[in-house]
Formats: structure tokens, sequence, C-alpha cells
């Protein structure tokens, strides 16, 4: 029986996009996969797409920032499975915009949905995952270890996951949880080049491109989903891909003004 065989997994986001080829990969690899999401009907449309021969995924609807759908959202899971093994917190928005236009009620929306949403699921899960010596799998962004123009609040929000994510592993990973926190750079996507067209009219050409005009070439989510999977067996801290990033973010510690010069370099002008 391989490592995933009778493991569930929760994957938040998990209707499309990066989430949905999570929940593929870790189907593909023996689990019991729950995927959550707001819209029901691409909800619907994502569990007749994944639940392929006898594996069968289920959705449930929730809003993953709103504390009674998320206390609702595990109680459905622990009712059908009576566990949880991985917790994966893929739910998430990116933006573009100045930052000097940028203010304190942007913040917060954001960190609702891209840093809050991710402690409220994992804070309601710890039990379970606690008691199968589980995984929690935060899905950041480059953006969670350095800063490029145009991108407003986004990586501010990025880097409170990365910090959570640090913590989580500090305190309970000697008691048995794995964290493992994702840094991919852009994403392939269909819209990829025109979906901020609306936010960047006045802005440079530069924050329409994909990773906010950084010149770095665009990730296969199906790839990225079964690295996740392996690393979690492994029980790996981090992905950061690519790998060559971590050069920049080595530099940007060492002197931030290498840093935002590197950044500047590799910018699509």
């Amino acid at each position: 029986m391989g490592y995933w065989q009778q493991r569930v997994v929760l994957v938040t986001g998990g209707s499309g996009g990066l989430g949905r080829e999570i929940a593929r990969a870790f189907g593909e690899a023996g689990a019991r996969v729950v995927i959550a999401a707001r819209d029901e009907h691409k909800l619907a449309a994502a569990v007749e797409e994944l639940s392929v021969g006898d594996r069968q995924v289920v959705g449930i609807p929730a809003d993953v920032t709103a504390a009674n759908d998320v206390d609702a959202l595990l109680a459905e899971v622990r009712r059908r499975f009576d566990r949880l093994d991985v917790l994966v917190n893929n739910v998430g928005r990116s933006v573009r915009q100045p930052i000097a236009e940028t203010s304190a009620e942007d913040v917060r929306d954001l960190m609702a949905i891209n840093f809050l949403a991710a402690v409220r699921c994992t804070h309601a899960a710890l039990d379970s995952l606690l008691s199968t010596g589980g995984h929690v799998v935060n899905i950041g962004s480059l953006a969670a270890k350095a800063v490029s123009p145009h991108l407003g609040a986004y990586p501010a929000t990025k880097f409170a996951l990365a910090a959570y994510s640090a913590q989580l592993r500090q305190e309970l990973g000697p008691q048995g949880l794995h964290v493992l926190l994702v840094c991919p750079g852009p994403l392939q996507r269909d819209d990829a080049g025109h979906r901020y067209n609306e936010q960047t009219s006045e802005m440079p050409d530069a924050a329409r491109q994909a990773g906010a005009g950084v010149k770095l070439g665009a990730i296969s989510p199906a790839w990225l989903a079964r690295k996740i999977v392996s690393a979690c067996e492994r029980r790996r801290a981090e992905i950061v891909v690519p790998w060559r990033s971590r050069w920049l973010f080595a530099l940007s510690q060492l002197s931030p003004r290498w840093g935002d010069w590197v950044v500047e370099k590799m910018i699509r002008k």
C-alpha cells in the first residue's frame, strides 16, 4: 500500500488553477481528497473532472475568510473521514497597486484572504493534523521572500505567511507536524499578461505582466503540484522555484540595496 492510501487531504481554493492541480496530484498518489471553494458551480465542475474511475473527490462549499464556514468545513471533513492528514492553504489573491495608493483597508482585505484564512484553517485543523503526524502546506510566492515593484500589499501578506509557517515548524514540528512553505514564481495560466489590465491602466506596462514584469519563466501548475506531493512525503520545509531565486534572497539579506538593484535589472522594461 502506498504512502497516501487512506490519507485525507483538504485543499482550499481547489476548484481551479494550482489548487485543482494539487488535488489531482494527491488523488493520483492515492489520497482521499476534499476540495473547498466559494463558487459552487466551479466546485462541482472540478469535482466531476477530478473524480476519475474509483477515485472520488469530495467538494464542500466554503468561504475560508469566514470563521463559521471554516468550522463547518472541518466538521464535515471529520464527519466523513474521521481524520485529516494534509491541509493545503491554497486560497489567495494577488494585486497590482502602487504602494503609495495602498490604504490600510486594502492591506486588511488582502491579509484576510492571503494570510488570515490560512491561520484560521490551520488553527481549526491542528488537533486532527497533530493526531496523524500530518502536513500543513502553505502556498506562498517568491514575494514571500523578496519584493518587487507594483505589488501593493501582496508581499506583506506573503511575508506574514512565511513567518507563520516558520513559527508552526519551530513550535509544532517536534510534536510531529510537518509544515511546507511553497514559494513559486509566476504560474502558467490562460489569462497571463492581461488579467491585471483593469488594475494597471495607469501603471507601467511591466505591472500587467506575470510576476509584475520580473524576467522569470512561467511554471507548470501540474509540475509544481507533483513537487508538493513529493515534498510532503520527504517532509521538506520549503519549495522555492525557480531555484536560482535563492541567490537573490541571500543577497537581499546581505545588502537590501544590492537586492533592490538586482530586482531592478530583472524587470522587463
